[in-house]
């Protein structure tokens, strides 16, 4: 029977210097001499991580309350619209929101200026009542003067993602970059072996509460992600051919670096947000092992044509083949480019690795895990029906 460990014994042996913490292309390379349960005596750990555009996220502000104070019901943060139908002066702003005037700066734009300790205008209004008379206010802000400063992003992380390519004649400006007309070019994301949500793919260690790296600090997962998907096609290693499942995170960006938080824009799509996140995965057991074995050989991925309505599937490729520099649509040879940097991947991976050695991070148990069998609705357009 092969060894099964706990969280608790994992995280003693963290606290006293004695885990043996991996990267998960580490551990895929390790699994090309040793079975899944060779590794799991071997092996405590294995991170986990990727740094992508995603336009599911924000930030939670509370400016404090000025003399005298205002409800703040219309709210800038440099031209850029935030939410405010929250308490008086709780906002949230949204990574992809943007002025009609400026629509290349946006919401992660915004959070990065505030991120790099830049003085940012907040403009405000309210109708003024008796224990808000303030009607308006315009001053300037910076990550000192403000009070919480909390990153959460609704949908980060997916669980794979699909090629994108154009085959018609007409270029095609998408979230997944800029498409070359007549199959000139494929874009991809996702970190392909080091994806965290591919190396735990039935969720055994992710869940409510996971303790994870998050914008070059630890943050929390807190709920499953928007359009949290889990029953998407697999392959034969149980992987998912196209997005599937998401998480929904949350830190403290005070604590965070714009080294793992930066501002994007896609010409004549809009603003997003690069996110830099790392998951630890205890090795608990063989299974386990043989999940963050996973290599870019063994994950396919679908080619979708991003050009035509409804984004048809052309195909299917292996990461493998997608990090070569080309791939093979309709028989012809497409080049390939990732929209995910895999070199910011590789620095999360290792610096989470180190703290985890150095005791200072340790491997946090799901306080409830995550749905199973869950599916997707799309919008459907209907009349509106009268009482």
């Amino acid at each position: 029977m092969s060894k099964v460990k706990t969280y608790e014994e994992i995280n003693r042996k963290l606290k006293s210097g004695e885990a043996v913490v991996l990267t998960a292309e580490e551990v895929a390379k390790m699994a090309k001499e040793l079975t899944p349960e060779e590794i799991v005596e071997k092996v405590d750990v294995v991170t986990t991580a990727t740094f992508g555009a995603m336009c599911s996220s924000g930030a939670i502000i509370n400016f404090g309350h000025a003399s005298p104070p205002i409800r703040m019901e219309k709210i800038r943060l440099n031209g850029v619209p935030c939410y405010e139908g929250l308490a008086a002066v709780d906002s949230y702003i949204g990574a992809t929101a943007c002025g009609p005037e400026r629509p290349e700066y946006g919401g992660a734009h915004v959070i990065q200026d505030l991120l790099d300790g830049k003085d940012v205008l907040l403009e405000a209004w309210g109708k003024g009542t008796d224990c808000y008379p303030r009607k308006h206010i315009r001053t300037w802000i910076n990550i000192n003067t403000i009070n919480e400063f909390t990153l959460f992003n609704p949908r980060n992380a997916y669980q794979n993602y699909n090629v994108a390519v154009n085959t018609t004649q007409t270029m095609k400006h998408t979230y997944m970059g800029t498409l070359l007309p007549n199959l000139r070019n494929a874009t991809y994301s996702t970190s392909g072996e080091l994806s965290p949500l591919l190396n735990d793919p039935e969720f055994r260690t992710i869940g409510l509460g996971t303790r994870i790296f998050l914008g070059g600090a630890q943050g929390f997962v807190v709920w499953p992600g928007t359009q949290f998907h889990t029953t998407r096609p697999k392959n034969n290693f149980g992987i998912p051919t196209t997005n599937a499942a998401t998480i929904a995170v949350i830190g403290n960006l005070k604590e965070m670096s714009s080294d793992y938080i930066q501002a994007a824009y896609f010409e004549k799509y809009g603003v997003s947000m690069f996110v830099g996140i790392g998951i630890p995965i205890p090795v608990l057991d063989a299974d386990i092992a043989r999940r963050v074995s996973i290599n870019n050989s063994q994950i396919e991925t679908s080619v979708l044509d991003y050009g035509t309505v409804g984004t048809p599937k052309l195909g299917q490729v292996t990461y493998e083949e997608l990090k070569s520099g080309s791939i093979e649509v309709q028989g012809k040879k497409v080049r390939t480019a990732p929209v995910a940097s895999l070199a910011k991947a590789r620095k999360i991976a290792g610096e989470l690795k180190n703290w985890l050695i150095k005791g200072s991070f340790e491997v946090s148990k799901p306080v409830q895990m995550f749905p199973a069998n869950t599916s997707l609705n799309g919008l459907k357009e209907t009349e509106a029906k009268n009482d």
